[in-house]
């Protein structure tokens, strides 16, 4: 069993490969002093049997994490769950989410079930399957099929098991003070950002702000060919403490449903 540390140290790594930007944006803001802290990273999955969050979150069940909160997504059809470390505090947080296949068309769940089919159960239990990329073969043709009905199936689709997004703690900033000087900051370092409900979503009335940049174009390989389809992004987050006095800690599912979109190719 390998340790948190190293856990997201891979992650990140994967996520960087294809993910320059958010490598350049976390060096810029190195160059300024400050010591990056990662809010939480999300990924995306399936809801099949095989690959759904109950199978996937044993892998960091077995860190120590512990699920925390459970969110609903209806217009795209997901579901997702947050995990927090039990002992640990300062660990990032762990988004996790799921297509529920069944409220989609049978011609996407042929395609998905052609997907489940090809990853082996041993593969899904090793330390390493959340950073291993995709364990499967896909079309081209097939990423557009799925591409017509759902974004994230697409997406999910192409490019497998990886960070969809790391996420910089606003909080532990030391030169920015409000998501809106950082966001203009990304801005006038030539990075694009997700207009989708507004530059910020959430409000310190909700306890939570997010932004997040749009996710860059990447050459993927397809079986017998390779196509420039939205990669990866990186998130910014601001938490508000509670009554309690503490940073909260949950997501809103309705900033959440517009970060989703960073990784839409009609934007």
């Amino acid at each position: 069993m390998q340790t948190v540390e190293l856990f997201f140290e891979n992650l990140w790594q994967q996520y960087t490969a294809i993910n320059p930007q958010a490598e350049a944006i976390h060096d810029l803001l190195e160059q300024r002093g400050e010591t990056v802290v990662n809010d939480h990273v999300a990924l995306r999955t399936f809801n099949t049997e095989k690959l759904g969050i109950d199978a996937l979150s044993q892998i960091f069940i077995a860190m120590g994490y512990q699920q925390k909160g459970e969110y609903d997504f209806i217009a795209k059809k997901l579901r997702a769950y947050h995990f927090e470390h039990v002992e640990n505090p300062n660990h990032p947080k762990i988004f996790i989410s799921e297509l529920l296949i069944e409220q989609f068309s049978p011609e996407l769940q042929t395609i998905i079930q052609e997907i489940d089919a090809q990853v082996e159960e041993a593969e899904i239990q090793s330390d390493e399957f959340l950073y291993s990329g995709r364990p499967w073969d896909l079309t081209f043709e097939q990423y557009i099929q799925l591409l017509q009905e759902s974004e994230y199936a697409a997406w999910t689709a192409a490019f497998g098991y990886r960070a969809n997004h790391f996420t910089v703690s606003i909080n532990h900033l030391t030169t920015f003070f409000d998501i809106d000087t950082l966001n203009q900051f990304i801005l006038d370092n030539d990075f694009a950002l997700n207009e989708s409900g507004g530059l910020v979503k959430g409000s310190p009335e909700q306890l939570l702000e997010q932004s997040s940049t749009m996710a860059p174009l990447v050459n993927l390989e397809f079986k017998a060919s390779n196509h420039l389809i939205p990669s990866c992004f990186y998130e910014f987050a601001k938490r508000y403490p509670m009554e309690s006095g503490r940073l909260y800690q949950g997501f809103i599912a309705a900033s959440a449903d517009k970060i989703f979109e960073s990784t839409d190719s009609k934007k």
